[in-house]
């Protein structure tokens, strides 16, 4: 995973050198690749793309193929959708434009603070209170951090303040009732943001397996749009083989935010002969 700056194709191109190296495949193995994200036009060898809706649904829909409602926190927006037995991605809400209460929020106050993004997961739990912010614009949050550290407040609680400030913004959006699986490379590098969510709503918040690579494995498991009328139930679905072992340290040697889910990422498949679907959105 890494940044993709301007230069997207260069990004994508380096981000899938680096996938099939990990894999020791080369790209005439590739049966088929998929694009995902902001940046699914900007793959030009992609064979087809997807929205993240479809991916992330498709995947949620894998791992609980029930009704459940999916909070996906990304580095430029939060998206709240229903999936059930029946209708995957059955109705879907997104945040406002605003970039506040997503991954990208989390970096600039973090960098206001001079604090490693890597250490917000540990700082947060170190808190013994919240700091409760009133602004969930970025900038005015920027000014009230430095209001909160004159009077005294603690690094630690301001950055739990910081993570309440997201999971309000996520309640705002949606009641979130019945069963909440959160996803998206905020919550897999913060697992306390789930923790609080569910201390909010009063019941269990489970977290998406390997929840950064949510919409690559949807995007590999998606079949190709001209079968897309076929009964998922009647779909043959590809054994997906290597999902588990993406963790956070496979990725970690190709990107430099551990927050933006909007960068490259991959995931690979095998059905006889190898396949990747990559997940691509553009963050500059």
């Amino acid at each position: 995973m890494r940044k993709t700056g301007v230069y997207f194709e260069g990004c994508a191109k380096e981000s899938m050198d680096a996938a099939l190296n990990s894999c020791g495949l080369g790209f005439p193995d590739l049966a088929r690749v998929c694009a995902t994200g902001y940046g699914r036009h900007n793959v030009p060898f992609a064979n087809t793309t997807r929205t993240e809706i479809a991916c992330h649904s498709r995947a949620a829909h894998h791992f609980f193929p029930r009704q459940i409602t999916v909070v996906d926190v990304g580095g430029q927006d939060n998206k709240i959708y229903m999936s059930t037995p029946r209708a995957i991605g059955k109705s879907f809400r997104m945040n406002r434009k605003c970039a506040a209460g997503t991954g990208a929020f989390l970096e600039e106050v973090a960098q206001r603070m001079d604090v490693p993004l890597e250490q917000i997961e540990s700082l947060a739990r170190q808190a013994k209170h919240v700091v409760h912010m009133g602004s969930y614009c970025t900038v005015f949050t920027k000014t009230e951090i430095l209001a909160h550290l004159r009077a005294g407040e603690k690094v630690p609680e301001i950055v739990a303040g910081l993570m309440e400030s997201v999971v309000k913004r996520i309640i705002e959006m949606d009641p979130l009732s019945g069963e909440v699986v959160i996803s998206g490379g905020v919550v897999a590098h913060n697992p306390v943001l789930a923790e609080m969510l569910a201390r909010h709503l009063g019941h269990p918040v489970q977290i998406f397996p390997n929840a950064q690579l949510a919409g690559a494995f949807g995007a590999a498991l998606l079949p190709p749009k001209s079968l897309e009328w076929i009964p998922i139930s009647k779909r043959l679905i590809p054994e997906i083989r290597g999902y588990e072992s993406f963790s956070r340290a496979n990725f970690s040697a190709y990107s430099s935010s551990i927050f933006h889910s909007p960068s490259s990422s991959v995931t690979p498949s095998t059905r006889d002969a190898s396949r990747l679907s990559v997940s691509f959105s553009p963050w500059i």
